[in-house]
């Protein structure tokens, strides 16, 4: 049965849980989203948002963005705004891959000027960037150095020669939150994450080479002031995160959240997924500070990622990375939790925000931004499955209404079991090929679970952030090349 006769219609991309729908909700629920994307939203969506609904200090809203789908506690593409002094925090609303996020680079090139060295460039990345389960980077860092590293977050691969002092700018946060405490975080978690540097890891983590066709330019003016200026316009996109060290972050106090939650602070929670605690108490705190270790380390990891593609395109082309215009649009993180100033009421309010599969967008002259984007609100990157598109976006002023929050990706509509079963990895590779997408893969069974049709439409996701009010559409790219885990 569709969640639809649950739900009640707000508007046609707005649909709401009253606070009564469930025991213990403390305010309303509301998925953002047409009617065709809530119809195909699996039960678990709704049992988790609702869920989320109830955790002490929650703010105006559980939302759930039209990518949603069932996740682990929340739902993913959640967003739940916690008051700082009577709020939670928990790791289930963050997810495992902590700061998992997107990062777009221009090239000066066109696909006419790349079509024959693709090849060259797809095989050469799947080399340097490395893919799949356990995989290691190239970055020999000692576990000391490692725990330096977290602290310091992307200002630590400009000391050291992997980028940009520009990327910085270009970067959520500058690369960096502050308050990392590597004191806060297990040797597990640093022996499952100092080899990790560089790496794109397994899932729906990919790095692809995507072309902008003048069709797909939805607003020329923002797309030119982003950086987009060239008929058939070759980028670059990756997706990645902050890899087992996130996991184990996450891993380790969930545990001593389920430890204490009932004991010490008597929160009992719907769903054991949901395991939380004060965001004050110490434990949240300690959270808090080694989360944020999680969110530097992955901003290295794609600053690092970042500096191998400038180095294969120089190699393969034979150019300098600056003459192939080579600069960071940005870098967007979707698995997150941060403190922000909010309208609550009429009033602003610091909140904890979480982002669990969801993209913060901020709209134009928001603070944060950098001078840069001031004018067009920050860029959002929501990438589609290896087989259609992916999107820029930027935020804008209307998204107040979800905390400035929008969709990650095109949220998947398949478990990867069932797309295995349906698909073969070499089988999809050789069609994609004949498409017009070179593909490489650490694994065929890696390749099936990301098939096109184990995912909703990104045009249709995307259209429903527009048509919501909540981020704007400036551009579409063509995957031409891909490197999958």
């Amino acid at each position: 049965m569709s969640i639809l006769s649950r739900l009640n219609k707000i508007s046609d991309t707005i649909w709401e849980v009253p606070a009564g729908y469930k025991e213990g909700m403390r305010v309303p629920a509301r998925i953002y989203a047409n009617e065709k994307l809530v119809s195909e939203m699996d039960e678990g969506v709704l049992d988790q948002v609702t869920n989320v609904a109830t955790l002490p200090g929650i703010q105006k809203y559980a939302l759930c963005m039209p990518d949603g789908h069932w996740g682990y506690g929340f739902p993913i593409g959640g967003v739940a705004a916690m008051d700082e002094r009577s709020g939670v925090i928990s790791p289930g609303g963050i997810g495992f891959d902590v700061n998992c996020g997107m990062r777009l680079v221009l090239t000066s090139l066109t696909y006419g000027e790349i079509k024959e060295h693709l090849k060259a460039l797809v095989d050469r990345l799947f080399q340097r960037v490395p893919a799949g389960v356990g995989c290691s980077g190239f970055v020999n860092l000692s576990r000391d150095e490692f725990r330096t590293m977290v602290e310091k977050g992307a200002q630590w691969c400009i000391e050291n020669g992997y980028g940009w002092q520009e990327d910085l700018e270009r970067t959520e946060e500058f690369g960096r939150v502050a308050g990392a405490d590597a004191s806060k975080i297990s040797q597990k978690a640093v022996e499952r994450g100092y080899r990790q540097i560089g790496t794109l890891g397994s899932g729906n983590h990919y790095l692809e080479i995507q072309v902008a066709r003048p069709e797909n330019i939805f607003d020329p003016a923002t797309a030119k002031a982003l950086g987009l200026n060239i008929p058939e316009q070759v980028v670059v996109m990756f997706h990645c995160g902050s890899r087992g060290f996130g996991h184990q972050v996450a891993t380790d106090y969930l545990r001593t959240f389920l430890s204490v939650m009932e004991s010490k602070y008597a929160i009992r929670v719907l769903d054991r997924e949901l395991a939380c605690a004060p965001f004050l108490s110490p434990e949240g705190q300690d959270y808090f500070a080694a989360m944020k270790c999680a969110i530097n380390m992955s901003f290295v990891n794609r600053q690092v990622i970042l500096h191998r593609v400038r180095e294969v395109f120089s190699e393969v082309l034979r150019k300098d990375p600056v003459d192939l215009g080579m600069h960071q649009v940005y870098d967007v993180a979707h698995n997150t939790a941060r403190l922000e100033m909010h309208n609550i009421e009429g009033r602003q309010q610091r909140l904890l925000v979480h982002r669990k599969g969801a993209t913060r967008a901020l709209g134009p002259g928001a603070e944060g931004l950098p001078a840069l984007y001031r004018k067009t609100g920050q860029p959002v990157i929501i990438g589609g499955s290896m087989e259609t598109g992916s999107y820029l976006l930027t935020g804008v002023s209307s998204g107040e209404q979800t905390f400035f929050s929008t969709a990650h990706g095109s949220g998947r509509t398949m478990s990867r079991h069932q797309a295995k079963k349906m698909f073969h990895g070499k089988t999809l590779q050789q069609d994609m090929e004949r498409r017009g997408i070179y593909v490489r893969t650490a694994s065929w069974a890696g390749l099936a679970e990301e098939a096109g049709p184990a995912y909703k439409n990104i045009d249709e996701v995307v259209q429903a952030t527009e048509e919501a009010g909540i981020s704007k559409r400036v551009a579409r790219f063509v995957p031409v090349g891909n490197v999958k885990g």
